[in-house]
């Protein structure tokens, strides 16, 4: 690479077998993505048809029928084959893989033989390719559909959805570009821009890197390509309650991106723009790119960016508002936006090792991901709200996109394989090397294997880390190999990490610690053991004071969760409560709640009117209160106990 950029452990090299992760995974294998294919397929009792393997086999020419579902309809399937990949990559599936390899041809039948590939413009308006970009996510479909090559190629050593990719790679290629005849234009969500650098990266095809810099490059100049392309087509609309064609900033068309400073528009769009611009910026050293994502990356995490790590704070265009416009019970906070965000932080910790995009990427994957799906792994959450109140739900159409409980299905199914796809590949987030350096970005119990120091050294981790703050590494090498080992401290910690090598407390001065990693240089031998803990205090975190939604009121995290109140454990009126700063707060490991929750307790105080009467406002009302124990769970585990109130952020008294 032209950067100096470190890399990621190759995911066959990685094992994961954690106490807290491992269920997930097994969950994404067992059930996820035999589940999605259920629905993929329109096999699940009561959930919204997804129509998206029937829409591939009409466009093969296998049935007949008419196109249905999304105009992205496509991209549910790429992103189910995706996942299938990562899966296969960890571990040998024959039935999985001979599924997808089934899927994989009825997906090269439907290829047109000008290479193009979209079901919905094949089935349903086969003459308008390519002339609604701001809403019809042509390009967006073949991202996906790249990235599922790219990942199966690797995991199988197959090529036949590669060959599928590149031929369609190919064909965007004599259809965009600044040469005269081609359109100067691009998706109106972004997708294509990082599956082009991982085609390029796995192919070498300069074309792939030089069309993914077209596209980033494009975006934003005027004449408005958008603009030009609504006139062209008569002024039609797909989606008529948002003007994508005109409102350039729901798109982050407003502005070439280099000049962009402020996270604006459609959530995900924005942080999957920021993982192509951080790919494109580490391969060609474009020094104003990545300023650009500098800049960007830091308005979000300090002023737009949810405790839990969700983004998008308004419903109307699933988007960013403005700083410190945070509502907890209005929110979006769409699962894929975090998705994205931890895809962003990945890959600026790849070019920058710094723990605050690990903090970021923790943060999300902890809470916003995790709470998106339900613990039987086929119920999920589209929204990620910090605040319910299920009736009001049902009544006030400001709140229509919050779901007390998560669903089996959505029509627009962007979520479920979201998250399949990224906790299957959660190998490649956890480390990442340098040189001779080893980054620790997560505490993940796992084992992998690399080359460092002329030879091949595995490293084992076994982590408690997300209940007890602990982690242990046994380092495996047939002969002494020197090499570093960078051991993130999360931000939640204050520095108080306390390390041991070989039983021995290793005291480490400020100079090895680089942007919050304790860097160790030794000479390793075979069965050298180092142990790292963390104080997992509990937490009374505060918003911004431009925060109006959390002023005076307290968030309880521990650890990497976040807490909530939940009406199960405290009754209905959750607005009701106190937390008093001079309490104590207490914890303990419930084995018996929602297969093991870490919970908090509190002495709280839960206040009223006596005998109020039938008037809404009064002026000599008599406030009283009462002493209760509150108890709070963490964030991702809330509404797997069916309908009731949910509250994060939670008011607090002297």
């Amino acid at each position: 690479m032209a950067h100096n950029s470190t890399s990621s452990i190759p995911l066959e090299k990685v094992r994961i077998q954690d106490e807290f992760w491992s269920e997930y995974i097994r969950l994404v294998r067992d059930v996820v993505v035999p589940y999605q294919w259920e629905a993929l397929n329109d096999r699940v009792p009561g959930a919204e048809p997804s129509h998206a393997i029937r829409n591939l086999k009409i466009a093969a020419g296998e049935e007949q029928g008419d196109f249905y579902g999304m105009v992205f309809q496509d991209s549910d399937v790429s992103k189910w084959l995706e996942a299938v990949a990562y899966l296969l990559d960890s571990a040998p599936n024959p039935d999985l893989e001979r599924v997808a390899d089934e899927v994989i041809e009825i997906i090269g039948k439907a290829q047109q033989p000008d290479g193009y590939l979209n079901t919905y413009f094949t089935l349903k308006e086969p003459g308008k390719r390519w002339t609604n970009l701001a809403e019809c996510h042509e390009l967006y479909c073949a991202g996906h559909l790249i990235e599922a090559a790219v990942a199966y190629a690797k995991a199988t050593g197959k090529r036949r959805l590669l060959d599928i990719a590149c031929k369609f790679a190919d064909h965007i290629g004599t259809v965009f570009g600044s040469e005269p005849g081609k359109l100067k234009g691009y998706d109106g969500h972004q997708e294509i821009e990082l599956a082009l650098m991982k085609l390029y990266h796995v192919t070498g095809k300069d074309s792939y890197l030089q069309l993914c810099r077209f596209f980033v490059d494009q975006r934003g100049m005027l004449p408005h390509f958008y603009e030009d392309e609504f006139k062209k087509r008569g002024g039609t609309v797909h989606f008529k309650d948002l003007a994508m064609s005109h409102d350039l900033s729901y798109s982050q068309a407003h502005l070439p991106v280099r000049k962009q400073e402020t996270a604006e528009g459609h959530a995900v769009r924005l942080v999957y723009m920021c993982t192509g611009m951080a790919e494109l910026a580490a391969e060609t050293g474009d020094a104003a790119l990545l300023e650009a994502c500098r800049k960007l990356w830091t308005n979000i995490v300090t002023k737009r960016m949810y405790i839990t790590g969700g983004i998008g704070s308004m419903a109307h265009g699933e988007s960013f508002t403005l700083d410190y416009d945070l509502p907890n019970d209005t929110m979006y906070a769409e699962t894929c936006a975090s998705i994205g965000l931890i895809f962003f932080a990945r890959r600026m910790l790849q070019l920058d090792p710094r723990a605050e995009y690990a903090d970021v990427m923790e943060r999300a994957l902890y809470n916003t991901v995790v709470s998106g799906m339900s613990k039987d792994g086929k119920h999920f959450f589209y929204v990620n709200p910090l605040e319910v109140k299920p009736d009001v739900c049902k009544i006030n159409k400001a709140y229509a996109h919050v779901k007390p409980v998560r669903q089996g299905w959505f029509g627009c199914a962007c979520c479920p394989p979201n998250i399949a796809r990224l906790l299957a590949s959660l190998g490649q987030y956890i480390y990442s090397f340098k040189d001779d350096t080893l980054y620790t970005h997560l505490y993940v119990g796992s084992r992998i294997e690399w080359e460092t120091d002329g030879q091949t050294v595995n490293l084992e981790q076994l982590s408690d880390y997300a209940w007890n703050g602990n982690a242990m590494f046994r380092v495996n090498a047939a002969k002494p190999a020197k090499f570093t080992l960078a051991l993130r401290i999360p931000g939640w910690c204050k520095g108080e990490a306390v390390i041991h090598i070989g039983g021995y407390k290793y005291t480490y001065d400020p100079n090895q610690v680089t942007d919050g990693y304790v860097k160790i240089t030794r000479l390793w031998q075979d069965g050298d053991v180092i142990d790292i803990s963390f104080p997992m205090t509990i937490l009374r975190m505060k918003g911004h004071p431009s925060i109006r939604q959390t002023i005076g009121k307290v968030a309880i995290q521990r650890g990497p969760f976040v807490y909530c109140l939940e009406e199960a454990d405290n009754g209905p009126e959750l607005h009701t409560l106190q937390l008093s700063e001079r309490n104590e707060l207490t914890t303990y490991f419930d084995s018996g709640l929602m297969g093991g929750l870490q919970v908090i307790q509190a002495e709280a105080i839960r206040t009223g009117a006596e005998d109020w009467g039938s008037d809404l406002y009064r002026s000599d009302a008599i406030s009283r209160s009462k002493n209760v124990t509150a108890r709070l769970i963490p964030y991702f585990a809330w509404a797997n106990r069916g309908v009731g109130e949910m509250s994060v952020w939670v008011r607090e008294s002297t």
